[in-house]
């Protein structure tokens, strides 16, 4: 069976590397850019910096603030609209996974037509990508990398972006609870894409050294937001999770997560911080071995003890670094309802995720990890 490895063409790391948006884009062909942020990016001006950029590089630019978290269909319809209505021929994504998410939607729309429903599923386009540039200010999602548009459940290798810009001087913004919550979700990244039944030796160098940083530079970062070292390791971090889960792809931690999105609007980051533990440990079984590691890379000492100890210590220490972080502690607490936990695993199960989860799960065990996440046992 064949190996995939998915990635953008160009990579640019470090301070001022926002600064080469214009030429980089250039290169792309574009001469006019949407740019695709959301309404805070816009407020503080973050959008004006990235469109005066362009402007010096004799690229025109027009900002379309309509990204919400978890974005939806109407704001993929409202954003292809404005694409077309404002001529444009290239996209640049500002922002963070939402971002990201709904200007691969709106590519995906302008070039092939019709709606972004149509595109539910793995590999519906037919048409080559609007050219794309991702410019990331969280780290967390690592859309910025990936072939995943999370709109619907839209997977597709051609919204992978051309281009990615993670310059760590643009996340020094990110209140502690964001950059908490962002980093959960590289953890859970890189976690998943380590236990995953696709998993394969690039992928796992990916991971582990992902997992690494993590446990190492995200509570630095949360400590102190201008620590411009844990910003840079974060940006490495969710990157190399990104690199991982692209390719490995995820589990039942994203598969449930997804749901919690829908129904109730809720964080992503906190969503998959909360479930993270409870899935985990129901997937312990699946591969001791692979368990073991995430806790060495945890920093758990694990020399000396059994594997299934070992293991378990891995959930131990992904409890440790939520608590440390102040995560939510359960569902509960964001407001999610018992009466939707049967609803929600219906999906799941349908969730293109759950695939390559390492430990197969039924209907009524996927309300049962809901009701523990729920209860925090």
């Amino acid at each position: 069976m064949s190996t995939y490895y998915f990635l953008p063409t160009r990579n640019v790391f470090g301070e001022g590397a926002v600064q080469e948006a214009g030429d980089l884009v250039k290169s792309l062909g574009a001469k006019k850019c949407l740019i695709v942020t959301d309404r805070y990016l816009g407020q503080i001006g973050m959008a004006d910096r990235v469109q005066g950029i362009l402007k010096k590089a004799g690229i025109e630019a027009c900002i379309f603030a309509g990204a919400e978290p978890n974005p939806t269909d109407k704001n993929v319809e409202a954003g292809a609209r404005f694409y077309q209505e404002n001529e444009c021929n290239s996209i640049i994504s500002l922002g963070g996974g939402s971002s990201h998410d709904c200007a691969k939607g709106i590519g995906l729309v302008a070039a092939n037509g019709g709606q972004i429903a149509d595109f539910e599923g793995v590999d519906k386009s037919s048409k080559p990508m609007i050219p794309l540039m991702a410019i990331n200010t969280t780290a967390g999602t690592a859309s910025e990398i990936t072939r995943f548009c999370i709109i619907t459940d839209t997977v597709d290798w051609r919204v992978t972006p051309q281009i990615a810009i993670n310059n760590p001087e643009l996340m020094k913004g990110m209140p502690p609870s964001l950059t908490a919550s962002t980093g959960m979700d590289a953890l859970t990244h890189a976690i998943e894409a380590y236990v995953s039944t696709d998993a394969n030796p690039l992928t796992d160098a990916a991971a582990i050294m992902a997992i690494k940083m993590i446990a190492h530079y995200l509570p630095k970062a949360v400590a102190n937001g201008n620590y411009m070292k844990a910003r840079d390791k974060m940006a490495y971090a969710q990157y190399l999770a990104g690199i991982a889960f692209n390719n490995a792809s995820l589990g039942y931690v994203h598969a449930m997560a997804h749901q919690l999105g829908g129904f109730y609007n809720l964080p992503h980051g906190v969503c998959n911080a909360i479930l993270l533990p409870y899935v985990e440990s129901y997937n312990l079984i699946g591969n001791m071995n692979r368990f073991r590691d995430v806790a060495q890379a945890m920093g758990v000492q694990v020399e000396g003890i059994s594997v299934t100890c070992a293991a378990e210590k891995a959930i131990e220490a992904i409890k440790k670094l939520s608590r440390q972080l102040e995560i939510p502690t359960d569902l509960k607490q964001l407001g999610v309802r018992e009466e939707d936990f049967g609803i929600m695993a219906d999906n799941a199960k349908k969730d293109v995720c759950q695939l390559t989860n390492p430990r197969t799960a039924t209907r009524e065990q996927v309300i049962e990890i809901y009701r523990q996440a729920y209860v925090g046992e």
